[in-house]
């Protein structure tokens, strides 16, 4: 620690006088002084009593530059790769559902105002501060707590929970996706007809026929491909007898692990070339199929369902559930911006790229709303229904069933349902690759002596565990285990992680110590309107949802199956399975910590027995109910004197004080010329 530095950082909440000592260290009040008096062992009743805080601790702050690895850390080859890996995991299979589905269910083109709202306000200042984060420190979000505020470790734990917990159920939408990619190759889609096998005598084919009615009891061809042939949800009894695993689909997800394991085995040497591929591919289908969906008649009525604004919306729920799609788009949380940002160059300007990575998220919701829209209203105008008929479907029926049923009635059907589902897989592929990445880089940074030269063995193991925990997804009844999953695997957790987490930067680090992180970065300080939004309105926001969320918890249904009271109280185990380790490792920190309160009670007197609140400095006389009174009476015993608090020795109530600020304070990032040399090649 420099010379004159204080062990307690200014801006902490643990600040302590810093006494500069005879031989050049430094101490704080945390030692204790007492009267000018000898006591028995020696000491001067004024010398400052040492106290052990075991190793010392340091802090980051102005003009702190992290230390490099001991292994060098690999970096993006181009800026390019770092931006579209960011882009290809915010943008995933939810922007091109859930945003469409929850705008036009809040009031269309109303909606656009809370939305805009929430994205300036909560969602763009942690995409900013995440991107910040793990720049600067160059770790993944396990380490990184002991450079920020260790008592908070528990939080990357955290996150990997939650990442393998996504994992189990979103690489199986994936493999659905695949299995509808393998079936479009074929002249007449599968899908288009009710005269296959699996069809009942409810499906009801409206498209190119008249006088067709359409009833309750009604189903599409494209309904009953999905649920009866690919998921063969007819086999399972629900929850309760999921029955045996298809081996279809297996082979599916089989595969798409493969890719995945291919291409994170290296590193970001290899995801940064995937990406190209998988992050631009859904731009271009997505303007394809908005093309095709304009020329289709009916279009318009699909359109103007999806921006009529409805004004009466924006005082109900409508804030809450434009939160949480934001956040939920962003992806700030599940530490996959830390993992990618601490592979930038030290000087690359993060608060540019959250600008442009954000934007470009928000705007793909946006133009994804009218390619499905376009083809919603086509479907309205051949059902001869009104659009929100057809716009029942959300969640991943609207992608499996509404828009495949449209498109089996476009002239081109074949190409447009490749297409399609190729869009789907790489949309899923790039969330997978930034979900996994976290993990990976999480566990690495945190065991770099045991897994730094086992990146491929280590990376095989994680695919093996995430490919076996979803193997209840691939039953007949799967699809019951993934709506669970989705649920409540990464919902009110994650808000709830994401909460902790900026309380922790912008409270306990500080938000002051944060911003001359950024400056040491980019060179200037971030602005007043980004530092009320980490401190304030963020939480206050996330605070919010979360509380929403907890309160409002609609019961579960899928395909007219209503889930058993026992699943929902599994769920809720699921979600505080991850949660739970962040006060876990709290309690862990403050028991484990060097110096515990019990060989503090039992030494104190020993160590220093004029910090002992039984040593009399005046009459040498020890009490344990109580001090005498120069009268000679005793004095009124401390437990009935004094308040719980007081009632503790001193000595033992400072030694719980400084044990806290200890597992709060940070580790100081030391500057070094060969890191500060990588660090300043710029990044353009």
């Amino acid at each position: 620690m420099a010379l004159g530095t204080a062990p307690f950082p200014p801006d902490s909440m643990w600040a302590a006088e810093v006494i500069p000592l005879s031989s050049g260290a430094t101490t704080s009040t945390s030692q204790i002084a007492h009267p000018t008096l000898q006591n028995s062992q020696g000491h001067r009743m004024g010398e400052r009593c040492p106290v052990s805080a075991g190793p010392p601790q340091h802090d980051g702050g102005p003009g702190a530059v992290p230390v490099p690895p001991s292994h060098p850390r690999d970096k993006w080859s181009k800026k390019m790769d770092f931006l579209l890996s960011v882009v290809g995991f915010a943008v995933d299979l939810g922007n091109v559902w859930r945003f469409p589905y929850i705008c036009y269910q809040n009031g269309g083109g109303a909606f656009l105002i809370p939305y805009t709202l929430m994205a300036v306000f909560g969602g763009v200042p942690l995409f900013y501060m995440e991107l910040a984060l793990g720049q600067f420190h160059r770790t993944g979000a396990i380490p990184i707590w002991k450079h920020i505020c260790p008592i908070f470790k528990g939080i990357g734990f955290a996150i990997c929970i939650i990442g393998l917990y996504v994992s189990f159920y979103y690489n199986t939408i994936i493999a659905w996706a695949l299995y509808y990619f393998y079936s479009s190759f074929s002249g007449t889609l599968p899908w288009a007809s009710c005269d296959n096998p699996w069809n009942t005598p409810n499906c009801t084919n409206y498209f190119g026929r008249n006088n067709v009615t359409w009833t309750n009891f009604s189903r599409s061809p494209a309904e009953e491909f999905y649920t009866r042939k690919v998921l063969e949800l007819q086999k399972s009894g629900g929850l309760y007898n999921v029955g045996g695993i298809r081996w279809q689909l297996l082979l599916c997800l089989f595969l798409i692990f493969t890719i995945v394991y291919f291409s994170l085995w290296k590193g970001v040497k290899t995801s940064g070339k995937v990406v190209w591929v998988t992050a631009t591919l859904p731009y271009l289908v997505l303007l394809i199929l908005l093309v095709r969906g304009a020329t289709l008649p009916g279009a318009w009525r699909g359109v103007l369902f999806y921006l009529r604004p409805d004004w009466g919306k924006l005082l109900s729920t409508v804030w809450v559930d434009a939160a949480a799609q934001i956040f939920f788009s962003l992806g700030p949380g599940f530490g996959v911006l830390l993992a990618l940002a601490s592979y930038n160059h030290f000087h690359n300007n993060c608060y540019r790229d959250a600008l442009i990575t954000s934007a470009v998220n928000c705007l793909t919701s946006f133009l994804s709303g009218f390619v499905i829209f376009t083809v919603l209203g086509y479907m309205a105008e051949m059902r001869d229904v009104e659009v929100e008929d057809v716009a029942r479907d959300k969640g991943p029926s609207l992608l499996f069933i509404t828009y495949p049923e449209a498109i089996a009635n476009m002239v081109g059907s074949t190409f447009f349902a490749i297409i399609f589902f190729l869009m789907m897989i790489t949309l899923g592929l790039d969330s997978t690759f930034g979900g996994l990445e976290a993990v990976i880089t999480a566990v690495m940074d945190e065991y770099p002596q045991v897994l730094a030269q086992r990146r491929e063995l280590f990376v095989l193991g994680l695919i093996t565990v995430c490919f076996l925990g979803s193997l209840s997804t691939l039953t007949y009844g799967g699809a019951y285990v993934v709506k669970l999953l989705e649920e409540f695997g990464a919902g009110c957790s994650i808000l709830a992680v994401v909460l902790l987490e900026t309380i922790a930067v912008s409270w306990f680090y500080g938000i002051q110590r944060f911003s001359h992180d950024v400056k040491a970065m980019l060179g200037f300080t971030p602005g007043l309107f980004w530092k009320v939004c980490w401190v304030a309105i963020s939480p206050a926001l996330l605070a919010f949802i979360v509380a929403s969320s907890l309160l409002e918890q609609p019961p579960l249904a899928l395909f007219g199956y209503q889930y058993p009271a026992w699943s929902t109280s599994l769920g809720h185990l699921i979600g505080a399975s991850s949660f739970i380790c962040i006060p876990v490792y709290m309690v862990y920190k403050l028991v484990w910590t060097p110096g515990s309160l019990k060989q503090v009670r039992a030494t104190s007197a020993q160590r220093c027995p004029s910090c002992h609140p039984s040593f009399s400095p005046v009459f040498g006389t020890s009490q344990s109910s109580g001090l005498l009174q120069p009268n000679g009476r005793a004095a009124a015993p401390a437990s009935r004197a004094r308040g719980p608090i007081a009632r503790m020795e001193p000595i033992a109530f400072l030694f719980l004080l400084q044990r806290l600020a200890v597992c709060i304070r940070p580790e100081k990032t030391v500057r070094d010329p060969q890191a500060e040399a990588v660090g300043m090649e710029p990044v353009l």
